[in-house]
């Protein structure tokens, strides 16, 4: 397994990320974090770990810096810029996609919360760079002007406690193109924190990356 921790150089800043490569990965999932979270989420650490047991090579970056951090957790606003979000995002997709270690591979989206938001937003920039999405609890709706558009197969998860959320995410999918498919975890808050609902989480994620990112990546 290489394990590294990088700064991936954006115009106008640098931002910090986890990378990690299982032998023979040949596909890599790009974490979206959003709401406040970033790469040291132990939700999306533990998803994360389910997919590198997989085989599958995960980047959980931060696309907020340090100080912008330290402004979002006292206004709460970056959080929900997902166009800022969104741009960020892809400069990342851009440098993996001219690294050595992450060029061959396919790449895929995770996007949380308002992350998911960003992650169909750059996915719909890359259509041949971003091949498969998934969102967790996500709020896909902020991104609806482009889901049309949206050509890769896309993951929606959602609690099934979470009734405001699987009401947005019932909306998206209606607008989604390509293959899409929603999945509601019985029980589930909007954190996942409830005894096997993150496992299931993990479970329909890797799934599904493989599927498409391993399996039937696109032409």
């Amino acid at each position: 397994m290489k394990m590294a921790e990088v700064r991936v150089p954006l115009a106008a800043v640098e931002l910090d990320g986890s990378l990690r490569i299982p032998p023979g990965a040949r596909a890599i999932v790009v974490f979206a974090h959003g709401s406040g979270s970033g790469r040291h989420s132990p939700r999306n650490r533990y998803v994360a770990d389910v997919l590198t047991t997989a085989g599958l090579a995960t980047f959980l970056v931060d696309l907020l810096t340090r100080q912008e951090e330290m402004v979002d957790l006292q206004t709460a606003e970056l959080r929900f810029d997902i166009g800022l979000l969104a741009e960020r995002l892809g400069g990342v997709t851009d440098w993996l996609a001219s690294e050595p270690a992450t060029a061959t591979m396919s790449i895929g989206y995770f996007g949380a919360s308002t992350g998911a938001a960003a992650a169909l937003i750059a996915a719909a920039d890359r259509p041949q760079t971003v091949r498969a999405i998934v969102s967790r609890g996500g709020r896909p709706d902020l991104a609806m002007s482009v889901l049309p558009s949206i050509r890769q197969p896309t993951l929606l998860i959602v609690g099934g406690a979470d009734e405001v959320v699987i009401d947005l995410n019932r909306r998206a999918l209606a607008s989604l193109g390509g293959i899409m498919r929603m999945v509601i975890v019985p029980g589930a808050t909007h954190l996942f924190e409830e005894p096997g609902a993150l496992e299931q989480v993990a479970v329909e994620a890797s799934e599904w990356f493989r599927q498409y990112l391993v399996e039937q990546p696109q032409t």
